[in-house]
């Protein structure tokens, strides 16, 4: 008789899993934002971000303990709610970070409720169903503390449990929230390594949140960063970038292979300055206001050029936030769909003291950015230097004949000013103090590019 210990294969060309365009929070705050990714069978995917990313939300929404309040998450091309909670269960096993029992069960009896989603009302094994037990400890390397007390085991030992049976409940996606969190070493490693080899084995797929980097790197070879959402989505190379992990995290780290290993390391900062700090040091210092997308090709376009920039403020969750998260070399961030702080402002203001010059992206102005346009004409009329990104839509260019009003019109915020008003006039303020409307972001480039050399000559 050959082993009833088996995995299910999506037999669609769907991924696995597919998360479109979910939303969700908890009260009045939204967590994670018009969220989409894709997970393809047999993949191993490690969950990475601070804590109050939203990681473990995000598993409680996959597993089908939450509901999105707009999207939708398919799983082997079937909406998750249709599934109900059964029937999830049947194909998404979960191990949480701690498991505490209140009764005195074996081990054994532990695994065995892996098997709840499968059996009758009255929760009576079959044969079969006992079978998959034992080889779900065997797999898991536990079968002989079978008898042993589940409460009374290492947590190393718990740990080995509680996947042997999320691995008896035979699901064709597993999900672990942060495994390795209360484990010593030796049994974060022999976690990880039996994560490992059931996904090579038995071909199933595991989405891990994580919170240890270095482990990460070394058993995930697809990588999600989160900070309220995807903020990078690629192999650890790329993911654990120094200048990007210090903007998620908050706190500088180097990352580079150490002597005789063969995977990436994430350091403590060291006392010299990395080649990303030094690079942000030289040229001149700028600083972007975007928002909604509207900075999202003159971001790229500042980073293909290696021009170092500082956005914001922007809202967690915004487009242009989630991009300047990955390449500007400082982000100036504000709560999600929130106006503009007193604090936040404060911070403005004092990284307009030190930028060398000011680009305004065509970004729509509502009261709650509204603030942002007034900084930026204290700023100008400080003598800071102002650009306009307005992306010509005719023929006429700008000039030293162009008039004040034709310029305020080729600015675009007569059609995006929904203050009243009051966008207009920010505008026209920072005409007045000298700004200049720039049709393209090659200009931008070019200009800023002119002052690096005028900087370097002086």
């Amino acid at each position: 008789m050959g082993s009833q210990f088996t995995t299910r294969e999506s037999s669609s060309d769907a991924p696995l899993l597919a998360v479109h365009n979910v939303t969700f929070g908890y009260g009045r705050q939204p967590l994670l934002y018009d969220l989409t990714m894709q997970v393809g069978a047999g993949e191993l995917v490690g969950l990475l971000g601070p804590n109050g990313s939203g990681k473990t939300t995000l598993l409680r929404l996959i597993s089908g303990v939450l509901r999105p309040h707009s999207g939708q998450i398919l799983l082997e091309g079937r909406d998750l709610q249709q599934l109900g909670r059964r029937g999830a269960a049947r194909r998404i096993a979960v191990v949480p970070q701690e498991l505490h029992m209140p009764f005195a069960f074996t081990v054994e009896h532990m695994v065995s409720l892996g098997r709840t989603p499968f059996t009758s009302a009255f929760g009576t094994l079959s044969k079969q169903d006992h079978q998959i037990v034992q080889e779900a400890m065997e797999a898991a390397g536990i079968a002989s503390l079978a008898g042993r007390i589940f409460n009374e085991l290492s947590g190393g030992e718990r740990q080995r449990v509680m996947i042997a049976m999320a691995f008896a409940q035979q699901p064709c996606l597993l999900l672990l929230d942060e495994p390795t969190s209360h484990l010593d070493i030796k049994y974060q490693i022999e976690t990880l390594e039996l994560v490992q080899r059931l996904n090579r084995e038995r071909g199933v797929t595991v989405i891990a949140a994580m919170h240890d980097l270095n482990l990460a790197a070394r058993y995930f070879p697809r990588l999600l960063l989160f900070q309220r959402g995807i903020v990078a989505d690629a192999g650890p190379a790329e993911v654990l970038d120094p200048a990007l992990l210090s903007r998620v995290y908050g706190i500088n780290v180097q990352v580079g292979i150490l002597r005789g290993a063969e995977h990436l390391s994430v350091l403590p900062p060291g006392s010299e300055p990395t080649e990303n700090e030094a690079e942000h040091h030289s040229g001149p210092r700028v600083h972007v206001m975007a928002g909604g997308g509207s900075g999202e090709l003159l971001m790229r376009a500042l980073a293909d050029a290696r021009l170092p920039f500082v956005a914001g403020a922007l809202n967690i969750g915004d487009s242009d936030h989630t991009l300047a998260l990955r390449l500007a070399s400082a982000v100036i961030t504000e709560q999600p769909y929130a106006p503009i702080s007193p604090a936040t402002l404060e911070q403005l203001r004092a990284g307009l003291q030190h930028a060398s010059l000011l680009v305004i992206c065509p970004t729509p102005v509502g009261t709650g950015n509204l603030a942002l346009l007034q900084a930026a004409v204290t700023a100008a009329r400080n003598g800071l230097p102002v650009l306009i990104l307005a992306p010509a839509q005719n023929d006429v260019q700008p000039d030293a004949e162009t008039s004040q009003e034709m310029l305020l019109q080729q600015t675009g915020i007569l059609t995006r000013d929904y203050a009243e008003g009051q966008g207009v006039q920010c505008m026209r303020e920072l005409l007045q103090a000298g700004a200049i409307v720039v049709g393209s972001v090659g200009e931008v480039v070019e200009i800023i590019r002119k002052m690096g050399v005028l900087a370097s000559e002086e």
